[in-house]
């Protein structure tokens, strides 16, 4: 049964020199940008099979070799992260006014039914609520709302710092939102975590098989 929410991915076209560039050292460009897509990839492939009214990318660069099957594409805005966020969240909820869970790249660990069931939390909770999904470092890794006007708190929180998630969580508390815990994930920012991160994909997924084989180029030769 397709549920009446949407999901939202937020993410740049994945190119060397732009792309997961805190995987470089000890990564180059050019592997970044493979996990990367990798990560893109299998991403999207949870979120396709995830049983929802509509799906959205937020996309930043061009299209290029990315899968968007059943996917609306939308221009990210300028600006720094947070404005990036909220301005994702206001152009996907104005084209349908749906509950809305966004997530980015860097959990490709992610499954559909892990992210149905966040959706059916958020769902459940109802207006005058969010749901936000941690990340270890202290950032997040999905945010979902019934307003967008909610996520445009999102401009005024510092993003990427180890207090990130504890920020958003004060910044929508603040407006009056209630705010529920979805199960916490490791994102891929650094080599050590894209390894992590990896190890929880199933073994075919993209982002395992790519992961492995720059690892493997990286391990000195005895």
């Amino acid at each position: 049964m397709t549920a009446a929410v949407q999901l939202l991915v937020i993410t740049k076209a994945p190119e060397p020199g732009r792309s997961k560039t805190r995987l470089t050292p000890p990564c180059t460009p050019q592997q970044a940008a493979a996990i990367a897509a990798a990560a893109v990839g299998d991403t999207l492939d949870a979120v396709r099979a995830t049983p929802v009214q509509r799906r959205v990318v937020a996309l930043d660069g061009a299209r290029g070799e990315l899968d968007l099957t059943g996917c609306t594409v939308v221009p990210q805005a300028d600006g720094d992260l947070g404005t990036r966020l909220a301005r994702a969240f206001a152009d996907a909820m104005h084209a349908a006014d749906l509950p809305t869970l966004l997530i980015g790249m860097d959990t490709p660990q992610v499954s559909a039914r892990l992210l149905a069931e966040c959706l059916d939390r958020l769902q459940a909770a109802g207006p005058g609520s969010a749901v936000l999904g941690t990340a270890p470092d202290g950032g997040w890794w999905a945010l979902g709302v019934h307003d967008p006007a909610v996520a445009g708190v999102l401009p005024d929180v510092p993003m990427s710092r180890e207090d990130t998630a504890e920020l958003t969580r004060a910044a929508l508390e603040r407006a009056g939102v209630t705010v529920l815990d979805l199960p916490p994930l490791t994102d891929m920012d650094h080599f050590p975590d894209a390894l992590a991160v990896a190890a929880l994909c199933p073994p075919g997924s993209r982002t395992r098989r790519v992961v492995d084989g720059v690892a493997a180029g990286l391990v000195p030769t005895p």
